[in-house]
């Protein structure tokens, strides 16, 4: 056998044996891709559910066993940490309402005195101020008390058959009067067809009088008011609108936040009531519904309140 012929076979053999090589080295940098984007997929649907499941992905390979190991301990620590949050979320709110509870109690009974010192002095307008301004401080501990036992889950509601159409009209007639004084044209459109709807009645008329109230104290510019019923699939919608200053795009999705006021530069009015609108959408919420935003200003702005309705 000559030299030549064996150099060949030495040259082909290393060759197969580089080609063998860099073919496994493929294989599992291929294998370990495969496996970093099977974790890395699973993270992302944990962290978008937000579960509490663990990334389950089995392989031989120590570094990655490791790997998935760590990032398990991060989901459980995370765990742990919204458990805590939660606990201490509930306990706050629970606090909240007792605290309001509290402080009710007493506002009450300096509300009863004052009541008793006017007696004969109807004039007295030192008094009249001092019952306006703890009256508005009790309507505000009335709204953290309802606010608190909302989140905190301890308000009961009894989710009934409701006919939406007699409750709106009842709700509006109690502010034809004042609607009247402010000369408000009213635009009332409901249809002849009674629409029904699941919920509880105190919490729907509770709903609907703080939005009628809203629109009065802030569309009042435009004069006008306007109440619609429709049915749209599961839902019944009822629309409550105005054509007042409304509220700009970048500020819509905060009008529903606890606390939240808007300040206009120009007229330095404030544009909300920080609470009435947040008990509103936790109400409706609780019942499988929502309160929706759209507004143009000085166009017309209309809150939608979705209610689920009996099909």
């Amino acid at each position: 056998m000559s030299d030549k012929f064996i150099i060949i076979c030495l040259i082909g053999g290393i060759a197969l044996l580089l080609v063998s090589v860099f073919y496994q080295q493929l294989l599992f940098k291929n294998s370990l891709q495969a496996k970093l984007r099977e974790i890395s997929e699973k993270l992302a649907e944990i962290l978008e559910r937000d579960s509490d499941e663990k990334v389950m992905v089995f392989t031989d390979d120590a570094a990655l066993q490791d790997l998935i190991g760590q990032i398990n301990r991060m989901l459980l620590d995370r765990q742990k940490v919204k458990v805590d949050y939660r606990k201490q979320e509930l306990s706050s709110k629970k606090m909240l309402a007792n605290i309001s509870h509290d402080i009710k109690t007493p506002l009450t009974v300096i509300l009863g005195y004052l009541e008793i010192m006017r007696i004969g002095r109807e004039d007295d307008e030192s008094l009249q101020k001092v019952e306006e301004k703890a009256k508005q401080v009790l309507e505000l501990i009335n709204a953290f008390f309802t606010l608190a036992k909302l989140e905190a889950g301890d308000m009961r509601m009894e989710r009934t058959k409701i006919n939406l159409s007699e409750l709106c009209r009842e709700t509006v007639l109690g502010f034809y009067e004042l609607l009247l004084q402010k000369e408000f044209t009213v635009d009332i459109s409901i249809p002849e067809e009674n629409l029904f709807v699941w919920g509880d009645r105190e919490s729907i008329d509770r709903i609907l009088t703080n939005l009628l109230s809203n629109a009065i104290r802030y569309g009042s510019d435009g004069k006008y008011i306007g109440i619609a019923l429709r049915s749209e699939g599961r839902f019944v919608h009822m629309d409550v609108a105005d054509k007042g200053k409304g509220i700009e795009k970048a500020f819509a999705a905060s009008v529903f936040e606890r606390l939240y006021t808007m300040e206009d530069s120009r007229n330095r009015q404030i544009q909300g009531n920080g609470l009435g609108l947040t008990i509103a959408k936790n109400l409706a919420q609780q019942m499988g519904g929502d309160v929706l935003l759209e507004s143009e200003p000085h166009v017309r702005t209309v809150f939608t309140v979705k209610l689920e309705a009996v099909l």
